[in-house]
């Protein structure tokens, strides 16, 4: 089963969303923001990860760089795509979890290109 992860990142902590194809949420977790903790969670063999997203902010090319050289299937998003996409999650399901609407969004987008 594919899997996409949804990543909200602050100055000390990131937010971890994991979905999997059905849009059931698999895992809620925070870790450190570093790129080496984040590799600890989205490496974990239980996930076969389509895509990771991440917003654009002033961490995002030190995690991004960090992940994409372990190999992993990370984007970033533009700030203002990752905001709209927000507003769509809360007013669909009520979540306000930034991680969980950039999960939400890779999904669609994933599922809109094979349908």
């Amino acid at each position: 089963m594919k899997h996409y992860a949804g990543l909200d990142i602050a100055v000390k902590e990131t937010s971890v969303c994991i979905l999997d194809e059905t849009g059931r949420i698999c895992r809620e977790v925070k870790a450190a923001t570093h790129p080496e903790d984040l590799l600890r969670i989205l490496q974990d063999p239980a996930w076969h990860l389509e895509r990771i997203g991440l917003e654009a902010c002033q961490l995002s090319q030190w995690l991004f760089d960090g992940l994409a050289e372990a190999g992993l299937p990370v984007v970033c998003i533009e700030t203002r795509h990752a905001k709209d996409i927000t507003t769509q999650t809360i007013e669909h399901c009520g979540r306000t979890h930034q991680q969980h609407s950039i999960s939400v969004m890779l999904l669609v987008r994933h599922l809109g290109r094979h349908s």
